[in-house]
């Protein structure tokens, strides 16, 4: 099972940073290129760019949490939860069922935001 993992592209596997800027302010988010691609991935799933998915990925938690702890660790956690519910995973029987009967990425990305497609979302 290992030589799946083991046989990995390095690449996807280095860190890299970029700057991002979240109401005026900079900050450097430090991720594995895996996480950038699929947080690319899901930008161009909803039409917009990266550093506008992670401003809105943020204002949401913030909006949740009252603040992000580590967004770095936010973020990896929020691809594979992408992941996970575009491979079927860690969807509840209902909303399996209803992802299942929809069609495009915007529904899955609804579900993975909390909402359901009736919410306009």
């Amino acid at each position: 099972m290992c030589r799946i993992f083991v046989n990995t592209d390095p690449i996807l596997y280095e860190a890299r940073s970029r700057s991002v800027r979240i109401h005026g302010m900079v900050t450097s988010i430090r991720l594995e290129n895996l996480f950038w691609t699929i947080l690319s991935d899901i930008a161009a799933e909803q039409g917009t760019t990266t550093n506008r998915l992670i401003v809105t990925l943020h204002d949401e938690v913030v909006e949740a949490h009252g603040a992000v702890q580590n967004l770095a660790s936010f973020l990896r956690v929020s691809c594979a939860r992408y992941l996970s519910m575009t491979a079927g995973e860690l969807l509840p029987d209902e909303a399996r069922t209803k992802a299942g009967s929809m069609t495009g990425g915007a529904s899955v990305i609804a579900l993975w935001r909390g909402h359901s497609p009736s919410d306009g979302a």
